[in-house]
């Protein structure tokens, strides 16, 4: 036995099946929506200062200075109800120094998840900068760095935190603790 609809009848089954596989999988347009984690920059490890080896450590010997300028970020509901898919981009000047004698420069930045005071991922990423012929300053942002964060009902994405920094040396990274404040 073969099912067949006539033409008028098959035409109103097919929009209505289309009409149901268009709401698949798609959040509701008038939906909150979901609570993302906080963007933030790590005080500690937002500057990098770099200088030539075996120099001093004032202006003449300075090679590379850096500054995390600004984190943004959003978020969209998973693939699953108990993912959230965040997205996170990190802004960074940098100034090439006057002991410098390479126009590239490259730096790590690191973005870290953590929930509370426990760090739960941390990943480094290469920012690599160009630096024309009489520009010494410059302003890069890195690709979107995406992320799948664990959610339920109890959890939402506003318990974790996203926090982005230089990838310093010790030396590096106590220069900056012990720096006065601005």
């Amino acid at each position: 036995m073969q099912f067949r609809l006539s033409p008028p009848k098959s035409l109103l089954a097919l929009m209505l099946l289309a009409t149901l596989l268009a709401g698949c999988g798609r959040p509701d347009a008038n939906a909150f929506p979901p609570a993302c984690p906080r963007a933030a920059i790590l005080g500690d490890a937002a500057d990098l200062v770099r200088y030539r080896d075996g120099g001093g450590r004032d202006l003449t010997d300075l090679t590379l200075a850096g500054r995390i300028v600004g984190v943004s970020g959003q978020c969209q509901p998973g693939d699953t109800p108990r993912e959230l898919q965040a997205t996170m981009q990190v802004t960074v000047e940098l100034t090439r120094g006057p002991a410098r004698q390479l126009r590239e420069a490259e730096v790590s930045i690191f973005v870290a998840v953590s929930e509370g005071d426990r760090i739960l991922d941390k990943k480094l990423f290469p920012l690599r900068a160009a630096f024309s012929p009489n520009i010494d300053k410059l302003r890069l942002t890195t690709e979107a760095i995406a992320m799948v964060l664990p959610v339920s009902p109890d959890k939402s994405g506003a318990a974790y935190a996203l926090t982005a920094g230089f990838q310093l040396t010790p030396e590096e990274l106590e220069r900056n603790r012990t720096r006065p404040a601005p």
